[in-house]
């Protein structure tokens, strides 16, 4: 359980992270909204998770606009295709919030997934640029949306890495991986850091594929905090 609890907003709270990451954190005591341009989508989404939850972990549905505007931190879990016009759109909404990015910008051909080239360097710091009066984060890129709508307690075995410029907003976002893994989340430096953090997505992909498994990433060398 989470030492704080937040209210949390997901924006593409319908896709399959986006659920994940939603059901995780509500598990952890979290207040959440999921977001979506349907806002009946949302609530039919929500109704779903709410199944599996606690009376009192309930998860709501909602428009992106509102669940960017009633919560103190927001994920944007949406595809990369349109992430430029939806972040913008939103801006105003976001505006004051700690803004966590698990996009990954990736391309599908015969050889398999790889990274997308990003003008603005990663995902991540193209909703930084577009979002001047928020506080953005890179997390969760690497989590398996299978493995976070699974039954397990917490994905023990796996690390979640955290990239920022705002210290404070960083702790916060590391904080709340323990709703994932039971534990704190990995300081991996600096924002411009998901220029290599959001295609390795493609690697554990690839990985997926080859072993027909739910693979994520495991950092050693670590004093572990619980």
């Amino acid at each position: 359980m989470q030492s704080q609890t937040y209210s949390i907003g997901v924006i593409g709270g319908t896709g399959p992270q986006g659920k994940g990451l939603a059901y995780r954190f509500a598990r952890a005591g979290h207040r959440v909204f999921l977001g979506s341009r349907s806002p009946e989508r949302a609530q039919e989404a929500a109704q779903k998770l709410n199944a599996r939850l606690p009376a009192d972990q309930a998860v709501s549905g909602t428009s992106n606009a509102t669940a960017a505007s009633v919560n103190e931190v927001v994920l944007l879990a949406v595809p990369w295709n349109g992430h430029t016009e939806l972040v913008a759109d939103l801006r105003d909404h976001l505006a004051g919030k700690i803004v966590i990015s698990c996009v990954n910008p990736l391309g599908f051909d015969k050889r398999g997934p790889y990274g997308l080239p990003v003008s603005d360097g990663s995902a991540a710091e193209q909703a930084a640029g577009l979002l001047p009066d928020s506080r953005v984060v890179g997390a969760f890129h690497h989590v398996s949306a299978v493995s976070l709508l699974g039954d397990a307690e917490y994905l023990k075995d796996e690390d979640v890495l955290v990239c920022g410029d705002d210290a404070a907003a960083k702790g916060v976002v590391q904080e709340l991986v323990r709703a994932v893994t039971g534990r704190i989340g990995v300081d991996a430096g600096a924002l411009r850091l998901a220029r290599q953090l959001e295609p390795l997505t493609a690697v554990l992909i690839s990985i997926n594929k080859k072993y027909k498994t739910h693979s994520g990433l495991a950092v050693t060398g670590l004093t572990r905090s619980h």
